[in-house]
């Protein structure tokens, strides 16, 4: 679980809440017709803007950015390393055996296409076709969240409009316009929170998700790669190390030091 999109969720919402009610209390700032507009709009325009086997997916998408565990590069590194040594040592084929103890479907599809004695370019070829189609399905969880983005303050500022067509029409009673306007600005308000509290936040936090995945199954194809060429374990190390911070290189050295 990734601890830090609740407790952003929390503390933003929780000094938010704070701050109104020091101002005066919620109550001013709960109005139905205005959040109907302005979550009942974005809903609407979400609808329209994309399939809808999208649509159902998106409860699996927020799932990811409040459970997603993220792979370690770092043990990635370790496992493809130890596999090199033992291919080798003793070949390929010797891989065979530790296939259950793979977890992650996408090395361990990697490592049974090499096991099979496919070409080397032709194993790449096929990861990477894997990897894009798995980018496309990301971007269009990160798009859709950062659409909701922008409809919520869309919806906000016509509600607003709304609003305020109704109050001009009354406009001869000087004592409605404060009421008036005040319930005016709540769609704004209602479209700016859901837009920079939630969605815009979730799709970035996808983004960020989907950036270290791909990384790492990056990290993949070249590790079985090297295997499949024969590299030394050295050499397959040194090759992936490339693919990390020098902070993050250093924590392997160690941890590799330590075993």
């Amino acid at each position: 679980m990734d601890i830090t999109t609740i407790v952003g969720i929390v503390a933003g919402s929780g000094l938010l809440f704070m701050a109104i009610f020091q101002g005066g209390g919620v109550g001013i700032f709960i109005n139905i017709p205005s959040l109907m507009i302005t979550a009942g709009g974005t809903v609407a325009a979400t609808l329209m803007n994309y399939p809808l086997g999208d649509i159902l997916r998106v409860a699996g998408v927020v799932k990811n950015a409040f459970l997603h565990k993220m792979a370690s590069p770092q043990e990635t590194i370790r496992r493809l390393v130890t596999f090199a040594e033992k291919a080798r040592r003793e070949g390929l084929l010797a891989l065979e055996k530790d296939l259950a103890t793979v977890d992650d479907p996408f090395m361990k599809g990697g490592l049974e296409l090499a096991i099979d004695g496919l070409d080397p370019d032709l194993v790449t070829s096929m990861l990477r076709m894997e990897l894009n189609f798995l980018m496309e399905r990301h971007k269009r969880g990160q798009g859709m969240f950062k659409a909701m983005g922008k409809f919520a303050p869309a919806f906000g500022m016509l509600g607003t409009l709304i609003g305020l067509i109704q109050m001009l029409r009354s406009i001869e009673d000087p004592s409605s316009i404060g009421p008036g306007m005040a319930v005016a600005l709540i769609t704004t308000f209602y479209g700016t929170l859901i837009a920079n509290l939630i969605c815009l936040p979730l799709a970035g936090k996808l983004e960020t998700i989907s950036e270290h995945e791909v990384m790492v199954k990056e990290l993949i194809i070249e590790g079985i790669r090297s295997i499949q060429s024969g590299d030394s374990p050295r050499v397959v190390e040194r090759k992936l190390k490339a693919f990390l911070s020098p902070k993050m290189r250093e924590n392997l050295v160690l941890a590799r030091a330590g075993k």
